[in-house]
């Protein structure tokens, strides 16, 4: 069997790998893609500390991490086009570095704009790694068999998920926030070692490459203006949700990707092959992975600001308390892709996955200020079940559907979407956060003796550090903080709904058993040979 079209080294007389030869492979990829997790569940528990030292506001609380989602997204695309033409143990490598050069910056950050560049840096790197990983276990096991495979990915990925929040913790306690980015530098460094011994992939060269670069810019400006757009809207110190700046933010931002739709169809090697976009599982997927980054990264982003802005809990325990929803997302992956290759089923888990979202972010949405921790530790578990069955299993879908030689791009596709879901979700319900907070802050401020309410408004403009704040100025913070967090999961709940609509639509395909789709007359020669045998 032609295993990739060339590019992996065939191991045995038919040309696969083996079981072991396979995980020899994944020990490094997987190493880097759990060493870039890991770096964002460390950052979403340090963040309240972050914010408090360096004089942040709750805008740039959710931009630290929207900033990695964006070039995450941006860059997606771009590492995956470039995954279908160039060496990937190479790009995957540059990768790397470039994610510890952004790690290095970012923990030397004096002020929350030189953090927020360095989190760019991170997010090219980061948006490699998304992109290469998955492009290079396409490229070498069939989706038949992937299933086994994307489990333990989904493993690392829950445990990177599970530890980073407790380490985080931990570390914001002991040494200072700033080895939250530090301590990435040995992990990637370690996986930057291993996938040096224990990855080997060929290319064959392609002529005449080209990179659509017009196009990944368009995409990158057309992505940032919606980005800033929902940021600021709804906010009284910016403009309305429906005003001339809004309407001029998201008139330029669809006419960039308009534009952006326009290029691909005209260059030699689009960064977005429509192709691909408009095969109706891509499609499909594409709507559902947005729901799955709004659940992935806005979840564990506002459940830590809950825990320690609402609860009072201290960075390591509030990344204790996101542990059950960690342990759903482990138990999901793991379990649905062992079954997935047992049985062949794939359609069943990621529709159940979609249902356990919608009904785990429908019962976030009930949480207050004084809920009990054990009822929230069931909610958060629910969404996990659920983004862990849809998780890696999208991609698995899609991946099903296209030639080897596309796996790069298509997987790319869907991993651009659901970064892109984290980034405008944690943009959205980040504004949606900070206009309620600031709405029941001043209903209760303005109920306080005139002497009181002075003393409020002094500190309440100094930012989020309720360690300076007079006591009762800081359990009015931590009372509306909890009172408004359950609002941003309505709106991730409507999210999930869409998601559920669009699994339910996708083509439920057979997993194919070989790497490369085998048309007609190739299957046809292919048996004549077995039979002659």
């Amino acid at each position: 069997m032609a295993a990739t079209v060339g590019e992996t080294r065939a191991s045995t007389e038919s040309g696969a790998m083996t079981h072991r030869e396979i995980l020899e492979a994944l020990t490094g990829l997987i190493a880097a893609l759990f060493t870039a997790l890991l770096s964002s569940t460390i950052v979403a528990t340090a963040l309240p500390t972050i914010i408090g030292e360096l004089h942040g506001t709750q805008t740039q609380y959710a931009w630290i991490i929207t900033s990695a989602l964006l070039a995450t997204a941006a860059s997606t695309p771009i590492w995956g086009k470039l995954a279908d033409l160039f060496n990937k143990k190479m790009l995957v490598q540059t990768s790397i570095v470039i994610f510890v050069v952004g790690s290095v910056i970012a923990g030397a950050a004096h002020n929350v704009p030189l953090l927020l560049g360095a989190r760019v840096i991170q997010g090219i790197g980061m948006g490699g790694l998304t992109a290469l990983v998955v492009a290079i276990i396409g490229t070498i096991i069939p989706p038949r068999d992937r299933g086994r495979y994307s489990g333990y990915m989904g493993a690392a990925m829950a445990v990177s998920m599970s530890g980073g929040p407790i380490l985080g913790g931990v570390i914001v306690d002991t040494v200072g926030w700033r080895w939250c980015f530090y301590v990435c530098v040995p992990l990637a460094v370690i996986a930057l070692f291993l996938l040096q011994r224990t990855l080997h992939v060929e290319t064959v060269k392609k002529d005449n490459v080209s990179i659509d670069w017009l196009g990944a810019t368009l995409l990158t400006a057309g992505v940032s203006v919606l980005l800033i757009w929902v940021s600021f809207a709804g906010q009284d110190d910016y403009y309305a949700w429906f005003s001339t700046q809004s309407f001029c933010f998201v008139a330029g931002g669809l006419a960039l990707l308009g534009l952006m739709m326009f290029v691909e169809t005209k260059v030699k090697d689009p960064i977005l092959p429509l192709k691909i976009i408009t095969e109706r599982t891509t499609a499909l997927a594409i709507v559902a992975s947005v729901a799955v980054g709004v659940g992935l990264f806005g979840a564990t982003t506002f459940l830590t600001q809950y825990f320690q802005t609402a609860r009072g809990f201290d960075p390591t325990a509030a990344g204790m308390l996101t542990i059950p929803m960690v342990a759903g997302m482990l138990i999901a992956s793991v379990g649905s892709g062992l079954l997935i290759t047992k049985f062949g089923k794939w359609k069943p888990f990621i529709v159940s996955g979609a249902v356990l979202l919608v009904i785990g972010f429908g019962l976030l949405s009930t949480i207050d200020h004084a809920t009990s921790l054990w009822v929230i530790g069931v909610f958060i578990a629910i969404v996990g079940l659920g983004t862990g069955m849809l998780m890696q299993n999208i991609v698995l879908a899609v991946q099903n559907t296209v030639k080897a030689e596309d796996i790069g791009a298509a997987s790319s596709i869907v991993a651009f979407f659901r970064t892109f879901g984290g980034a405008i979700g944690v943009s959205v319900l980040g504004s949606i956060l900070a206009t309620r907070v600031k709405t029941l802050t001043t209903e209760s401020v303005s109920a306080l003796p005139p002497e009181q309410q002075a003393v409020a408004g002094k500190s309440l403009m100094d930012g989020l550090d309720l360690g300076k704040m007079p006591d009762f100025v800081a359990q009015i913070v931590r009372f509306a903080y909890g009172d408004a967090t359950g609002r941003i999961f309505l709106v991730a709940g409507f999210v999930a709904i869409v998601t559920l609509i669009a699994v339910i639509f996708i083509p439920n395909r057979p997993l194919r058993t070989t790497i490369d789709i085998v048309e007609p007359e190739a299957a046809e020669v292919n048996l004549e040979k077995s039979v002659s045998r």
